[in-house]
């Protein structure tokens, strides 16, 4: 994979901002990504270092439309914790 297919997009909600300040990103990433690929992937692109990866695997949600069953989309977020004193300036704006 290349490096910029494993960051698919990063989550942006009041836990994740408040977990910023303590230097924990979040990201969404393929199912098929390692903590290993995301560890690198990060790293590349944004020239930190990293601390620790840690992986959730979310479920998506049953949803009806009426009579109609259908099924969100299963992923997986990454939050990423940085070592000390380094920053991603590419969220400072959020």
């Amino acid at each position: 994979m290349i490096m910029h297919d494993i960051l698919l997009k990063p989550v942006v909600t009041e836990k994740t901002t408040m977990l910023m300040s303590d230097g924990k990103y979040t990201f969404k990433v393929p199912l098929s990504a390692n903590k290993v690929e995301i560890r690198k992937a990060v790293e590349a692109i944004f020239g930190v270092k990293v601390k620790s990866v840690n992986t959730l695997r979310i479920t998506g949600k049953m949803k009806r439309m009426g009579k109609y069953v259908g099924k969100r989309p299963d992923y997986k977020k990454a939050v990423v914790t940085l070592q000390e004193g380094e920053t991603i300036e590419f969220f400072e704006g959020a």
